[in-house]
């Protein structure tokens, strides 16, 4: 009896050991390496959920530093050792999609009704990739600094014109009671620019890029509305309203609090430190109109599958199944980002009705534009970042504009267009 019962045991672990042979695995690749945050943990537990769920697929994941992701993908694929599910930063996707590097997600469309525009990628007529989160950038402050100036609180419905953010940052100056009126951040660097900082030039009219063909900047980056802008922003620095590009980083996170700055220009991950810090005070203000309505960044890192995945259906059961409101308010709660639907915010904590965050959700639907979305955008972003940098410090806004789009557009016409 017990050799019988050792037996069956024994054909049980087989059984057992067989079904789990039989999941075909899946490589997935993840930018946050070594970070040892909420997000990680949240991907890996996703991973194991999904793997826990089926018996078909088990995704196997290897991380990376977020510096050399990219570089790491642009060499696996010359290898052609790409994974099977990528994970994507927004605005570089168009880039990897027509460089070959990945497929159209082959998911039915109406599976992201009600959702936010940033977490979507498409290109070319198609969705390439999906985030699990959005996140937003807001005018962060205190109530009690805007009445102290007599500065009206301003709305989404009724955001400030540019000569009202122009007369507060002058109230405040003005006052000596900060070191300067408002932080933009300018102790970041890379991808803050055209995320930051673009949308402040479309609300004045221009652009990076002339968004109806994308294939030059002439007249957009360098146009009047866009040398209005640089003559504005270069305005900021010498009237000594905002750090310059020497900012310290420690300023750039505590200035705020500490009462160095009066206003910051900051995302949602930045914003419970403010609420605990000033609680009922604090303020999360929309972007101010500078004559074509506020606008604000969207788009953060999503996955995708590769082009040379040799099982692309697993790889679209894994994003099927994190696409679930479950998982966007798990990461939400985790991550304090911005949870991809409404329906998913009511179950979060800081996104539900009443939520100490609840404004980010409708900064994001409202005045949220994603970045030029063309291959050519990786190389666009960083002649931004110099030209914003470089006019900051005191260089000819009008020449330094012009040498930006012809950067720009001699890199569109050497990619013949970018296969627009």
């Amino acid at each position: 009896m017990k050799l019988v019962k050792l037996l069956g045991g024994t054909a049980i672990i087989a059984l057992a050991a067989g079904a789990a042979s039989a999941q075909t695995e899946l490589s997935l690749w993840y930018h946050g390496a070594g970070s040892a945050n909420a997000e990680e943990a949240l991907v890996n537990q996703l991973v194991d959920d999904f793997n826990a769920s089926q018996s078909d697929w088990k995704v196997v994941i290897e991380t990376f530093p977020q510096l050399a992701y990219n570089d790491a993908v642009g060499a696996a694929a010359l290898a052609n050792e790409l994974p099977d599910i990528l994970d994507v930063d927004g605005p570089v996707m168009p880039n990897w999609a027509w460089a070959g590097y990945m497929q159209p997600l082959g998911i039915d469309e109406a599976k992201f009704e009600g959702y936010l525009p940033g977490p979507i990628g498409r290109w070319d007529g198609e969705v390439f990739s999906v985030g699990l989160w959005d996140a937003a950038v807001a005018l962060t402050t205190r109530k009690s600094t805007l009445d102290k100036y007599g500065i009206r609180v301003p709305s989404l419905d009724a955001p400030w014109s540019r000569e009202e953010f122009d007369g507060a940052l002058s109230a405040i100056a003005a006052s000596g009671d900060f070191e300067y009126p408002l932080d933009l951040g300018m102790a970041w660097a890379g991808e803050w620019y055209p995320y930051a900082f673009s949308p402040l030039l479309q609300s004045f009219g221009g652009d990076i890029i002339d968004r109806s063909t994308y294939q030059t900047a002439e007249g957009i980056l360098n146009g009047d509305a866009a040398i209005e802008f640089g003559e504005w922003w270069q305005g900021l620095f010498q009237s000594g309203y905002v750090p310059g590009t020497s900012q310290d980083a420690a300023d750039r996170e505590t200035g705020l609090v500490s009462g160095k700055y009066a206003m910051s220009w900051n995302g949602n991950w930045a914003a419970l430190p403010v609420i605990e810090a000033f609680g009922d005070d604090a303020l999360f203000l929309p972007a101010p109109d500078f004559g074509n309505g506020g606008v604000i960044g969207a788009a953060s890192w999503q996955f995708g599958i590769s082009a040379t995945s040799e099982n692309p259906e697993g790889a679209r059961a894994f994003i099927e199944y994190m696409l679930d409101d479950k998982w966007f308010a798990a990461f939400s709660d985790g991550t304090g980002l911005i949870p991809t639907t409404a329906s998913a915010a009511t179950m979060t904590q800081n996104y539900a009705p009443g939520g100490p965050l609840e404004v980010f959700y409708g900064l994001s639907e409202a005045q949220a534009l994603v970045r030029p979305v063309t291959p050519g955008y990786i190389v666009q972003a960083k002649v931004f970042e110099k030209a914003l940098a470089d006019i900051a410090n005191g260089a000819d806004v009008a020449d330094t504009l012009d040498a930006a789009v012809d950067e720009i557009n001699e890199d569109i016409q050497a990619n013949q267009g970018y296969g627009h």
